[in-house]
């Protein structure tokens, strides 16, 4: 067999978040038993699209005896029906029931104003110069965390300047290249990622991070992990000189 370059994946690093498989054009990778495998050597082109997929870091390209790349392996690869059932449920999207309604909580509770400052809040859609940037604390959220937190606008959103969004669903790269443009325009007091616990939202930490190294400033940087029934499991900071650095990062 000939030597050449295709994926590794670290299976003690991979979560099962699926970003690698659905960025994977040929569909050498699956998600099996939770972790992402390669299907077969004869799919996989060696060229690592999947790469920069990865929130974990799991996956790397190596130089080894495999299959030569195939092509119209591949194509009757993906020709092939759908699997008749998932091989794996990310676990963002496993259905629980967080707590019971009291309907009287409604009508007792008083209304709480909102701390929201401006508009549009989409990381798409804001502009990169809007006035509302200028000289702010950004705030990064994934957009389940104001579902989850009943106390969100008063804990993270006072004071501060918003964009949203989902790094599971949407393209990464549109938003490492649009946050790394609001970093360039603006001179920013703080950046602040809050983002749910599950796997694949911590994506949107990369993306900032990743904006951050592209960007060249020097900002202190926080990263908030929410639970899924609202509470704060962890909150980290880095200091600003070691921002784009993914590698230093101190419980705060």
């Amino acid at each position: 067999m000939p030597v050449r370059n295709i994926v590794k994946i670290d299976e003690g690093k991979c979560t099962g978040c699926g970003l690698c498989a659905t960025a994977c054009a040929e569909g050498a990778i699956r998600i099996i038993n939770g972790k992402a495998r390669l299907v077969s050597d004869s799919y996989c082109d060696g060229l690592g699209a999947c790469l920069g997929h990865c929130p974990e870091g799991a996956i790397t390209i190596e130089r080894r005896e495999a299959a030569q790349f195939d092509e119209e392996a591949v194509k009757e690869h993906q020709a092939q029906p759908p699997h008749p059932a998932p091989l794996f449920v990310c676990p963002g999207l496993a259905a629980q029931q967080l707590r019971n309604h009291d309907p009287s909580d409604s009508e007792s509770a008083e209304a709480i104003p909102s701390q929201l400052s401006h508009w549009p809040v989409q990381l798409k859609l804001v502009a990169p110069t809007a006035p509302y940037f200028a000289h702010a604390d950004l705030l990064l959220v994934a957009d389940c965390v104001p579902f989850a937190m009943g106390d969100f606008h008063p804990r993270f959103l006072k004071g501060r300047s918003i964009a949203v969004g989902c790094p599971k669903l949407d393209d990464a790269a549109f938003y490492i290249e649009k946050l790394a443009q609001i970093l360039q325009s603006n001179n920013l007091r703080g950046l602040t990622v809050v983002h749910m616990e599950v796997p694949c939202c911590s994506g949107l930490t990369r993306v900032a991070r990743e904006a951050l190294a592209r960007s060249g400033r020097k900002m202190n940087f926080r990263d908030v992990t929410v639970s899924l029934r609202g509470s704060v499991l962890r909150s980290e900071s880095i200091p600003s000189e070691q921002a784009a650095d993914s590698g230093m990062i101190r419980h705060a």
